[in-house]
Order: C-alpha cells, then structure tokens, then sequence
C-alpha cells in the first residue's frame, strides 16, 4: 500500500488522503445567484436580499468576511394594513434570530439552533412591535441558506419552494390563510377568535373565511395587534439539505400564487438566469389575473461553485413532491454512502414544525438544549436570576411528562405574550367594533 508521511512523520495510507479530499469537496459552499422582480399595486410588499450575511447580530453584510463566517438571508414581507409592520419586521428580524442563537457553536450545532432561534425572533419581533401602536400587520417568508442546508420560517400566505437539480419540487412553507388550514381554524376559535366570512344582510357569506375581530384571512403574521393575539407570529419552519448538485428557490408573494401553480411558476422560468426568471413569473402573474396585489417575486439559485448557470431542466421531471415527505440520506445504497457521493436529487430533511405552541417550540431536547443558556428568556435573551423567569412548562397540566419546574424559562412580559396567544387572557379590545382588514 502507498503511504504518503504527515508533518508528524507518520505514514498514511492514500486511500485515507483520498477519503479526506473527498470530505473537502462535499464541504465546499454553493455559489449563491439571485434576482428580485416587483410590480406594485399598493406598495406594501418588501424584500429582504443578502448574499453574504454575518451570522453576529448587528455586524451587517459579510463582504469581507471569509464564507464560514456568513450565510445567506432572503425573505418577502407582504404588508396589509398599511406599511409599517413590513417596514419594521425587515429591519429587526435578522438580528432578533441571530440574537438568539448562542455564540461559539461549531456548524452542527448552529443548524441544530437555528429554528428555535427563529420562533424566538419571530416572536420577540412581534412584541416588540406592539409597542409602536401601529395596526398594520405583516406575511414573513423568511429563508437562511448555510452551505447546503435551507432553512425556510414563514408565517402568512407568501410562500417558499425548491426545485431540485433534477426538477423534483418540494414546498419549504406552510399556507396559514384560513381557507386553506382547518387545523388553524380551530387553534384561533379554540384560543377565543371567531371565525366566519362576511355576511351581508343576512345572506350567505361570501369571501375567503376571516378571523373576527378584524376580519383578517390569515391565522398568523406579525403585528395585527388590533386583531387579537389569537393571530400568532409563530413559524412554520422546515430545514432541509441539498445535495451537491444545488436546487433553485422560488419565494413570492401572494400575489404570485393567486394567479399561478407552483409547477407552472418553475416552468417559466426553464434557462432563465435568477433576474430574468423572478421577471418573468412576476410577468406572467399579472397577465393572468392583473395587478390587483403587490406581487414579489425572488429566485435564488444554489450552484456547484463555479457552475455560474442554472441546469436546463426536462418538462415533467420529477413534479410536485408531496408536502414535507422525508427524502433522508439513509436511502443511499450502501456503494454510494461509502464512496461519500450522493444521488443529485436527493433532499434530506432535517427539521420540520409547525406547532403554534410555544412550549413545543423553544424545547429542545438533551444535547441540543444545553446549547442555550438556562436563565436566559428563551424569547427576548434577557439575561435572569435563578428563579425569575417563568417555565415553558408552567401552565402543562399535571400529568404531563414535560417538568414544569424545568426550562427553558421566559421573563415576565414574554410570559404574559404566551398566554395572551395561547387565549387564556382576553382583552377589551375583542369587544370592541369589528373593522375589516383587506387582504
């Protein structure tokens, strides 16, 4: 056998550094291509695009940084109710999740962190902009790519899909307009909203299905503070690995998906670059139904380096994946796991919830807990004393298994935003005037 001698003068076989340099290329980051198109009807729709970001809070683009230092962050914000909650949410969400991640983990465990960090940035969003005494409220699609790993949280109607490099398509988001989750449904009218559509002289209601007060059509957003907190800015969050053969995401607007197909968006854009495909969807969704919406459009696509084009894929390859179906790598043959290749269309799923309960949310089980510090407020990160913060747990019934004298722990006023969501306290303003908020 050829040996070939470490710097320790120790010999190592080639087949070893083989297996090593092979390691290496799996490793190496995607080149990342996008491109963003709008038309605006109301201009409350805002995006959100950062190639190269820093994974510390408040430091900003990465240009300077090397690739392990950064991820890459896309998202669409479609406003209602005016602007502000859009407006704000795009320029505090980021740092709200990397706020909430711990520092100094290595790579896995940044991934494993990653989609409790977003519920607690979500939420502590959503606090926070209360204070503002704005109405307004917000969708969030809100995409993480790091290496080869996407991480996809989204509360609202715009929506997020990946087309694998063998043109399998795969839904990363969830829809919480109430017309289209019965589950929703019956978490808003079970924590104290009513649900129904408009009636007009006592005649048939007409209109997607509405959440009353305020008459919004979605379950979840951020802001809607004049709603009710039944509306909840708890994410869906689904966490998936690419292969190396990359994949292209879609996030648009509802605007995009009132007028065209998951399937029939991709294939406008076959050998399109990034820019020139979001301009065509965005272009063949207003010929379809007109410009009645804000609609927003971003194509990103994950590239073997140096691979500065998309594949021309075939029509009818593949097609829609059933939503959230796990692809897992241990369905490699044994051949292929030991020479370290993978199947160019295989998606492996890390990671998927979709729970409104905080409690489920921010638990993470031994060892990934212990990556958060104790008697830090799961949501906001306000450092506590032993035996201020609040459980999780607290208000579990007896005979669950979950302790609840245990953590995570919240502060007071992030305690007070779990119960008022999860509809044990009801405010004066459910009794107020209902107003109608268009969607």
């Amino acid at each position: 056998m050829e040996l070939h001698t470490e710097a320790d003068g120790s010999g190592v076989p080639l087949a070893v550094l083989l297996k090593r340099e092979l390691c290496n290329q799996r490793v190496e980051k995607p080149d990342i291509l996008f491109g963003e198109a709008n038309k605006s009807k109301k201009g409350e729709d805002f995006t959100l695009l950062v190639a190269k970001c820093r994974r510390t809070p408040g430091e900003g683009a990465g240009d300077n940084a090397g690739d392990d230092d950064t991820i890459s962050v896309f998202a669409i914000f479609d406003g209602h109710n005016g602007p502000a909650a859009a407006i704000y949410t795009r320029e505090n969400l980021s740092n709200n999740v990397l706020a909430a991640i711990p520092p100094n983990l290595t790579s896995e465990e940044w991934t494993a962190a990653l989609p409790r960090a977003l519920v607690a940035g979500f939420v502590k969003t959503d606090k926070d902009f209360q204070t503002k005494a704005a109405r307004s409220g917000t969708t969030v699609t809100f995409v993480i790519i790091d290496g080869w790993v996407v991480t996809v949280a989204s509360v609202g109607d715009s929506r997020c899909i990946l087309e694998s490099a063998e043109g399998s398509v795969y839904s990363l988001s969830a829809d919480h307009r109430l017309d289209a989750n019965e589950e929703e449904v019956e978490r808003v009218t079970a924590s104290g909203g009513e649900v129904g559509r408009i009636h007009i002289a006592g005649g048939a209601g007409i209109g997607p299905l509405r959440c009353w007060p305020g008459g919004l059509c979605l379950s979840r957003s951020i802001g809607d503070t004049d709603v009710g907190e039944f509306i909840v800015p708890v994410p869906h969050v689904k966490q998936v690995k690419l292969s190396n053969a990359g994949g292209r995401l879609v996030i648009a607007s509802d605007g995009v998906w009132d007028a065209l197909s998951f399937q029939e968006a991709l294939n406008y854009t076959r050998g399109l670059p990034a820019e020139a495909a979001a301009n065509r969807i965005v272009k063949e969704a207003v010929s379809s139904k007109g410009l009645k919406d804000d609609t927003t459009c971003i194509v990103v696509d994950i590239l073997p380096p140096e691979k500065l084009s998309p594949p021309i894929k075939k029509h009818g390859k593949g097609g829609i994946i059933a939503l959230f179906r796990r692809r897992p790598s241990d369905e490699l043959s044994e051949e292929q796991t030991y020479n370290g290749c993978f199947e160019p269309d295989v998606v492996e799923e890390l990671y998927e919830e979709g729970s409104a309960m905080l409690a489920q949310r921010l638990n993470m089980n031994y060892p990934a807990g212990n990556m958060f510090k104790l008697h830090d407020c799961a949501v906001c990160q306000l450092e506590m004393k032993p035996g201020e913060g609040v459980s999780v747990h607290g208000n579990m019934p007896k005979h669950s298994r979950v302790d609840p004298w245990g953590g995570p722990f919240l502060c007071s006023s992030c305690q007070a935003k779990k119960v008022a969501m999860e509809g044990k306290l009801h405010s004066t303003s459910s009794q107020s005037t209902v107003q109608l908020v268009p969607k």
